[in-house]
């Protein structure tokens, strides 16, 4: 076995004597479910709106006249259920679990809608985190999809390595903000989409700057943006660059994300139909 071996074939560059071919750790999908294509939504770090990308994604997407689901595979931290006002919890099936259908139309699945109490914390380890998100691509009853987006946990641990194994990801949305480290953080999610061999659709920059209502002017209250820079260093489509919009935010808080207009995302969305197409 060579000094270099990561102990995962599919990951692992060294050609040694111990080496096998990859196994195929894709999770079977429900056979009641129809799922046409499969984008995870990533980040290297927290507190960069991945989920509020995420909804408006999928409400963009719907607004263009497709089936759209979310997959809440943030765990540990789940907030799609918020965003979208569902109060329900989700019902099973001799099928299997059926998803919340929001206002719109777009089927979502999330730990809070399992939960007695959405303000319980889910305090389990990361096998069983990982096991969940396999439950809700292969338990759960997805009719007809034709875009699901996969709202995923922040870094590069065992839920983020999970889903690029176990889900058949058609590519990824990379999601950051304007701060100086973005270089550093943008890096991580570009080489671990790379070493697992997924697609990367582009990267959306979110809180870019706030315009001004009065004057119309933008401000930077994270510094100017190095979205350029970033996306030349490592090869990536600029899909969107989203302002801070209280109204926006006022809208994710009080579960009414469905209503939001948004034209950066809109441009965001139809570039990511033009990519998969």
């Amino acid at each position: 076995m060579s000094e270099g071996c990561t102990h995962d074939c599919s990951t692992c560059s060294e050609n040694c004597s111990s080496r096998t071919e990859p196994q195929d750790l894709t999770e079977k999908l429900n056979e009641y479910s129809s799922v046409k294509k499969v984008i995870g939504v990533v980040s290297g770090k927290g507190g960069v709106g991945k989920s509020t990308v995420t909804s408006l994604m999928a409400v963009m997407f719907s607004r263009m006249g497709y089936h759209t689901a979310i997959l809440d595979a943030d765990i540990t931290g789940p907030s799609i259920p918020k965003a979208f006002g569902i109060k329900e919890k989700a019902l099973g099936s001799e099928k299997g679990i059926l998803p919340i259908t929001t206002h719109s139309g777009i089927d979502i699945m999330s730990v809070n809608l399992l939960l007695e109490n959405e303000n319980d914390p889910v305090i389990w380890r990361g096998p069983i985190l990982a096991g969940t998100v396999k439950q809700f691509w292969s338990d759960v009853v997805w009719e007809n999809v034709d875009y699901m987006f996969v709202d995923m946990p922040p870094g590069t641990g065992d839920v983020p390595l999970t889903i690029f194994q176990s889900l058949p990801l058609d590519g990824i949305i990379i999601v950051t903000s304007p701060q100086e480290l973005v270089s550093m953080i943008v890096g991580k999610a570009v080489r671990m989409a790379q070493m697992m061999d997924i697609p990367i659709l582009g990267i959306i920059e979110n809180m870019s700057c706030y315009i001004c209502p009065d004057c119309g002017k933008k401000h930077y209250p994270f510094g100017e943006s190095k979205l350029e820079k970033v996306a030349e260093e490592y090869g990536l489509n600029i899909l969107a660059r989203l302002p801070i919009d209280p109204q926006n935010s006022s809208a994710c808080d009080n579960g009414k994300i469905e209503s939001v207009l948004n034209p950066e995302a809109q441009e965001a969305a139809e570039k990511i139909e033009k990519l998969l197409k």
